[in-house]
């Protein structure tokens, strides 16, 4: 079975790698190379798979849940400028495919236990693009 919450956040964030030049930002990552930032209201759904509990039919307490999404996701990124309030995006680009990998680690040790297990985690960055993590997994293209 599997079982999701959601979490919203509002952040600002650079699309730059400071290895290439201002042009080559540019050329790259478009306006969301603009040195001033812009920002997001981010929509996380993030999803447990496992068996549920024989006493409490579920798989965990949403309201546990909810507690760690808004300690582990909510609390270090709501209102902040990733690049710079954030780690690890002092170091590396906060595209929406980097956020959703930060977010499955600050969430998998809380989360993982011996009947249930991360399954995936989604990250919207708009209405229409969001990216899906389902952890190390090897790429096969």
């Amino acid at each position: 079975m599997v079982i999701t919450r959601k979490v919203e956040f509002s952040a600002s964030h650079i699309c730059r790698n400071p290895q290439l030049s201002d042009e080559e930002n540019r050329e790259l990552f478009g306006l969301a190379a603009n040195p001033h930032g812009h920002g997001h209201n981010y929509v996380v759904e993030v999803s447990l798979q496992g068996d549920p509990h024989p006493l409490t039919g579920m798989v965990l307490d949403l309201k546990e849940l909810k507690e760690i999404l808004n300690r582990e996701i909510v609390a270090p990124y709501d209102h902040r400028f990733l690049n710079y309030e954030v780690p690890p995006f002092d170091k590396v680009v906060p595209t929406t495919e980097n956020i959703a990998r930060d977010i499955w680690q600050r969430l998998e040790p809380h989360l993982t236990s011996a009947d249930r297990h991360l399954y995936s985690v989604r990250v919207y960055e708009t209405p229409d693009l969001y990216v899906d993590y389902y952890g190390e997994q090897p790429c096969t293209t």
